[in-house]
């Protein structure tokens, strides 16, 4: 028997998912070098999503006004972690308390009023209890203390073998004087321990409120411990973020951090001969609601192990023999084409699938004003030159820059992966950065196709009667009203910021949702305070600007608009049975309406009459149960018009068809249907010349009727010009 040779080698496509990650790769390796990569690939996707959190929490007197949101901003922290990140470890530690308690005062003296409320471990519900009831310190807070306490705690526990991500997070209002270190000077304290912070991979987000400041701070101090959390962010990886209201406190700490994936890695084609490699990341995505499952209550309640998972299987069963079951490979798609249902089976459906190659190719430019804004869909992308690739960087600024100099922006076709069946085209906007250690890169916004694109004609608000435009004293105060509602205004900061206002939404219902794991039967809570301010008008911002209100309020008189009455439907439809009483406000003619509903039914215009043509042509161009209301309205009209010019004896009709048609032309402005009403008018001016009614056109110029220009409709293909000098044109030569 001849014996198999030993298998040394393979090549393998396969996924591994972990969490929220996700590896695809196909390799050729050896069995030894393919459990190696297996093993480090696991590994890897661990690290990725283990992290350590330390919060340094200032507790000193100045910070108590903001204590209450500090405490919800960390709770709501937690709750996130418990969610989507049930392994990741978080340790507290306070700063401005009166009492001492930390492991470098107990090795190396000094370091006090910082105390631990919390080792580092993986997040429970006993920390959200804790951080929900933090004790007010009576002491001065020393941020930089408390930075190196937690320093040292994250490189005991961790060391530099630990893979996974590390972070220090600063909460304060950096008001209190630091103490003097006993070797040089706190700004050569602060170097070391950013070279620490570097050297063990830590990073570190200060957060610094100046919303509790009663009266002028010590401007020395405040400037002094500013310019120390800017050497953290210039020599460490550090940001430093100042926040002036509750609101944007609670939005400046990120619950849940996303870790940054490309979707795109290869070349930018300018030409066949011309690549920069660049990497494509997603600069914005919709933060949506946790996924909710299907819960069973069917197991035992002694079963401490139960999943109560619940699993759907779906079963296709013939409609002919119900109590069949028809296989996968018996069944097929259809789809409809009108009455009937055309099936597609899976192998023709694949062969109809648009599968383009992997790829980003430039287009062309353009300047960058014919870009509407209204035009971006979806989310943002960010393109960066390729990690470490000095020549694509180079290239990648000196593409941006000179983008921005002419002010244009490049249009792009883009396919992010292989065997994608959808193809984007967006425009690349670049993003110049004046930060020599940030490089250029650019935004990427997709464009709509033909399809995408919603038109909705509105009628030239010059097109109205002067009567319904505002004057100028109007139009003043409307001005006045905006500018002083800016959320923007000048000298200050924005208020309402997106990269610091959270979803109140989410907010609340991550609130109610840690209230019903406590109480079943808990209800939803109110929106607190600070979180009003995002869904309601800030009540400041109003009072400041109520001259302006009052003053906008005062030019505009609200008069009662008969056709806006409540209809006598609705009025029955109010009213209490068997109740003789009038509605609430006491009108007559509504009981006199209801009354005459009894004896007379609702009369809905279907054609024009004869005896009160324009109110029948209103009444159907204003129906909105059928668009071909308006068609058949504008097509009655025509027959009516002509109808009389057939049938005028000595001119006797011109007069009623000319007001004919001085309201068809206002209906057709309204709806944007120029040209059915241009048509119209050319026909009538045609057979006017073949019948010489000179007399008819004397009519027209006296109402100063002409074709819809493109001012007035943006369909039409009339120029003013053109408009002003039809009826001249049009009109029949006089003879001598």
């Amino acid at each position: 028997m001849k014996n198999e040779p030993a298998l040394s080698s393979f090549t393998l496509t396969f996924a591994i998912n972990y969490g929220d990650v996700t590896i695809t790769a196909s390799v050729t390796a050896s069995v030894t070098s393919f459990i190696s990569f297996i093993t480090q690939s696991v590994y890897s996707l661990m690290a990725r999503t283990r992290e350590a959190l330390l919060l340094l929490l200032d507790v000193s007197p100045s910070m108590h006004s903001v204590l209450p949101d500090v405490e919800k901003l960390c709770s709501r922290l937690i709750q996130k972690k418990l969610i989507y990140g049930k392994n990741h470890e978080v340790g507290v530690i306070l700063f401005g308390t009166e009492e001492t308690e930390n492991e470098l005062t107990k090795e190396v003296g000094g370091y006090e009023h910082v105390k631990v409320l919390q080792d580092i471990k993986v997040v429970d519900g006993h920390l959200v209890q804790s951080l929900k009831h933090l004790p007010q310190g009576t002491c001065a807070g020393d941020f930089l203390d408390a930075i190196v306490v937690g320093v040292d705690m994250l490189i005991k526990k961790y060391g530099e073998t630990y893979k996974g991500k590390k972070h220090l997070c600063l909460i304060t209002d950096a008001l209190c004087p630091l103490k003097d270190p006993d070797v040089g000077t706190k700004e050569d304290q602060v170097s070391t321990i950013a070279r620490q912070m570097v050297a063990f991979g830590l990073r570190m987000k200060n957060i610094v409120v100046r919303a509790s400041l009663s009266g002028e701070p010590h401007m020395r101090v405040t400037i002094e411990n500013d310019n120390l959390l800017n050497i953290f962010s210039k020599k460490s990886s550090s940001k430093t973020l100042f926040v002036d209201s509750t609101t944007s406190l609670r939005g400046a700490l990120k619950t849940r951090d996303i870790s940054p994936v490309t979707i795109f890695r290869g070349d930018l084609e300018l030409s066949e001969k011309m690549k920069i490699k660049v990497w494509v990341y997603k600069k914005t995505g919709e933060e949506k609601f946790p996924t909710l499952k299907k819960y069973s209550d069917k197991a035992p309640s002694t079963d401490k192990f139960a999943t109560h998972e619940v699993k759907v299987d779906y079963e296709y069963k013939s409609v002919e023999d119900p109590s069949k079951v028809v296989p996968p490979e018996q069944r097929i798609k259809g789809y409809r084409y009108g009455p009937q249902v055309v099936p597609i089976s899976s192998a023709e459906w694949e062969a109809v699938k648009f599968k383009p190659e992997k790829s980003v190719k430039l287009l062309g430019f353009t300047d960058a004003s014919n870009i509407l804004r209204h035009y971006y869909m979806k989310d943002v992308n960010l393109f960066i030159a390729e990690p470490g690739n000095s020549r694509a960087t180079v290239a990648v600024s000196a593409l941006a820059r000179a983008m921005k100099e002419m002010n244009k922006v490049a249009i792009v076709r883009c396919v992010w992966r292989q065997g994608q069946q959808s193809v984007v085209v967006g425009v690349l906007t670049p993003n110049v950065c004046e930060k020599i250690n940030i490089p250029d890169s650019f935004y990427f916004n997709v464009l709509p196709f033909a399809e995408d694109v919603r038109e909705f004609q509105f009628p030239s608000f010059s097109n109205f009667p002067v009567s319904w435009q505002p004057n100028e004293q109007q139009q003043e105060v409307a001005d006045n009203l905006v500018k002083m509602l800016d959320l923007a205004p000048s000298g200050k900061g924005e208020i309402l910021q997106p990269e610091l206002t959270p979803n109140p939404a989410l907010e609340r219902f991550y609130h109610h949702l840690e209230l019903k794991s406590e109480h079943q039967d808990a209800a939803p809570p109110p929106l607190d305070d600070s979180l009003k301010k995002i869904t309601e008008p800030d009540p400041t911002l109003l009072a400041e600007s109520q001259s302006a209100i009052d003053a906008f309020s005062g030019q505009f008189v609200i008069k009662e608009n008969p056709k806006l009455k409540k209809s006598t439907r609705r009025f029955l439809r109010e009213k209490p049975s068997g109740s003789d009483e009038p509605n609430g406000d006491g009108s007559v003619s509504d009981a006199q309406a209801v009354n005459s509903m009894e004896s007379k039914p609702v009369v809905t215009v279907d054609k024009i009459g004869d005896l009160t043509p324009i109110q029948d042509f209103e009444a159907m161009m204003s129906r909105r149960d059928s668009p071909d209301w308006v068609d058949k309205a504008i097509e009655d009209m025509k027959n009516k018009i002509f109808g009389l010019l057939e049938n005028s004896d000595e001119g006797i009709n011109y007069p009623k068809a000319v007001e004919l048609l001085v309201a068809l032309r206002k209906g057709c402005i309204l709806e944007q249907e120029p040209k059915q009403f241009n048509d119209v008018l050319e026909k009538v001016c045609k057979i006017c010349r073949k019948r010489n009614f000179s007399t008819f056109f004397d009519f027209l110029m006296s109402k100063k009727l002409s074709l819809i220009s493109k001012s007035e409709a943006v369909d039409s293909d009339i120029t003013d010009d053109e408009a002003r000098s039809f009826i001249v044109k049009s009109q029949p030569k006089h003879e001598d």
